[in-house]
């Protein structure tokens, strides 16, 4: 009964913080604390069902792109999200064979959170300075590729954030245009790493690997998607007419929070 409560209390966090740009690895380090630390499988399949979410808010979009590639804004619509995709995962996974992802651990986190906090707020003035633009470039899909990498060396600088910002400062003003690229651009990227994690489970699970709970697993899974289906159309209404600062400002907020917990011993 306990463990299928803290999978619905992981579920939870993993499903709000996912695409809020707030870093869903620093909220599930210090829910990790108290409700106990899980497999890297678990943690990659919650973010699965949250990118599940995202599916289901942009089904209407997926399927015109899935079904109008005879039309050219189409196709170089998904050539981009291909390109931004396969910078992601293939200059991610040679950072990660060559050790350059750093521990999630609370400092580097925090770290991460604070120093991410700023770099929106700063992010945010440069890009009103800098005019319109809603189109997604071939510039803009490189950098959104980059950041994501980025985004996966360093935990705590959170995924969407990084992706966002950047295709932001690389052209695309317009939050919403930025934020729906970057969310598309995730499923991939995420079913990629859920996909990779699970043949590793299934590869090393005779190896004398810890057993996976996996009614917990599917319960945190349901979650997490729902979840995220609500935080992602809130999300997306609310940046309408508001700039990404409160989100910056709870990223530095957080990020102190936990040099705090960590100074008295909350958290390790």
């Amino acid at each position: 009964m306990l463990i299928h409560f803290n999978a619905i209390l992981l579920g939870l966090i993993e499903g709000i913080t996912e695409f809020l740009p707030i870093s869903s690895t620093g909220h599930l380090l210090i829910a990790e604390q108290w409700l106990g630390a899980r497999s890297d499988l678990f943690n990659v399949v919650i973010q699965a069902g949250a990118i599940l979410a995202v599916m289901l808010v942009y089904r209407h979009r997926l399927w015109t792109l899935a079904t109008g590639l005879g039309r050219r804004e189409n196709r170089d619509y998904a050539a981009k999200l291909l390109v931004a995709f396969l910078i992601t995962g293939v200059l991610g996974l040679i950072a990660v064979r060559l050790g350059f992802k750093l521990p999630e651990t609370v400092v580097p986190v925090a770290w991460a959170l604070i120093l991410g906090g700023f770099w929106m707020l700063g992010a945010e003035r440069l890009a009103a300075r800098l005019g319109p633009g809603t189109r997604i470039t071939w510039t803009v899909a490189i950098v959104v590729g980059l950041a994501q990498m980025v985004a996966g060396i360093f935990p705590g600088l959170s995924r969407s954030g990084a992706s966002i910002f950047a295709a932001m400062l690389a052209g695309t003003r317009d939050r919403s245009a930025a934020t729906e690229f970057s969310f598309l651009v995730g499923i991939p990227t995420m079913f990629a790493a859920s996909g990779y994690e699970l043949w590793h489970h299934t590869r090393h699970a005779a190896a004398g690997a810890p057993p996976e709970h996996w009614a917990a697993l599917g319960v945190a899974f349901v979650v997490s998607t729902l979840t995220a289906f609500v935080a992602v159309k809130w999300l997306l209404g609310y940046i309408k007419s508001h700039r990404y600062t409160l989100f910056a400002w709870y990223r530095i907020a957080l990020g102190l929070a936990l040099f705090g917990l960590l100074r008295l011993g909350c958290v390790h």
